[in-house]
């Protein structure tokens, strides 16, 4: 199987069946995200260095403007998309299978943990795998130990509590907190930065 049909497959939302090709092909590409991890959260590893890892480990260019503080975990590497002045701080575990997107000016607080796949509720099916994207609006701010389950998105401007587990979508400008999270407020500020007056 080519990474090109994997990733089709994926993103269509199709069941990875255990033992199927796709889940043979998963476990293959996962090896190669470990090796790549293991530089980067090896020894001392300049910005420009790490940059150069991450743009092996995604199949695609980072930006010069994004930053990561090792150490930084993921399992697959190719469905994981960065935009511009992105901050990933030390110790987060991405599972991006099943797509992860980061917009532009976002900042993944430590100990941070995005999922994207489920496995089958039937105990006899436990191996089959339900992919579901992660995506991050821009300017978005998450907390420390925050854990974003499969299917959430996370919209513009928004920021979530530090040890928030994140079972919804966030709408923008929102404030969220707690397990699960809920709203707490507006933030009073739009993705712009404008603020935001009545809210």
């Amino acid at each position: 199987m080519e990474l090109e049909a994997f990733l089709a497959h994926v993103d269509s939302g199709a069941l990875i069946e255990g033992g199927s090709p796709e889940h043979r092909f998963m476990h293959d590409a996962a090896q190669e995200a470990f090796r790549i991890t293991a530089e980067i959260n090896t020894g001392h590893r300049s910005p420009d260095e790490i940059r150069v890892l991450l743009s092996r480990l995604t199949g695609r260019t980072v930006d010069p403007s994004v930053a990561v503080f090792p150490p930084f975990h993921t399992e697959f590497g190719k469905n994981l998309r960065l935009g511009r002045d992105v901050f990933i701080n030390l110790g987060c575990r991405f599972q991006d299978t099943g797509g992860i997107t980061i917009g532009d000016g976002t900042l993944i607080g430590h100990g941070t943990t995005l999922t994207t796949l489920n496995h089958h509720l039937d105990p006899a099916r436990r191996a089959d795998m339900l992919p579901s994207p992660v995506r991050i609006g821009r300017h978005v701010w998450l907390g420390a130990s925050v854990t974003v389950v499969p299917g959430v998105t996370i919209g513009d401007g928004a920021v979530v509590g530090a040890g928030a587990v994140v079972t919804q979508d966030v709408a923008p400008d929102t404030i969220v907190a707690g397990v699960p999270a809920k709203v707490v407020r507006a933030t009073g500020f739009d993705s712009a930065g404008r603020h935001t007056s009545g809210r």
